[in-house]
């Protein structure tokens, strides 16, 4: 098979050796979807209400490669959620000193 179909036994190789990187990496893989939302909560906070920047520009600043599905900036309680492949976030602005913070999950829904 080898002989008659090198690129196919090429890409077969390649397809095997992904999946054995991916299985044993899956910790890491699995730990990847929720950091495009928090970057983009967590930047955007401090953007607009730490350097109190224009909301355009800091929707530019935090445009990422991976797009966010769902985002929310809720002016009058200085919050910010982002969704971004199936997780949301939620960055909330403390005080001028500490700047803006990512709430645990359970906070975030629960306000």
């Amino acid at each position: 098979m080898i002989r008659r179909h090198p690129l196919l036994s090429l890409l077969l190789l390649l397809l095997l050796g992904l999946s054995a990187w991916a299985f044993a990496n899956r910790t890491h893989l699995a730990s990847f979807p929720p950091i495009i939302g928090a970057y983009t909560a967590k930047e955007y906070c401090s953007c607009r209400y730490v350097m109190n920047n224009s909301a355009e520009y800091c929707q530019g600043y935090t445009k990422q490669y991976v797009s966010t599905s769902a985002f929310f900036d809720d002016a009058a309680k200085k919050r910010v959620t982002a969704r971004g492949l199936g997780s949301t976030q939620t960055a909330a602005w403390i005080s001028p000193r500490e700047g803006c913070r990512l709430l645990p999950q359970a906070d975030a829904l629960a306000q």
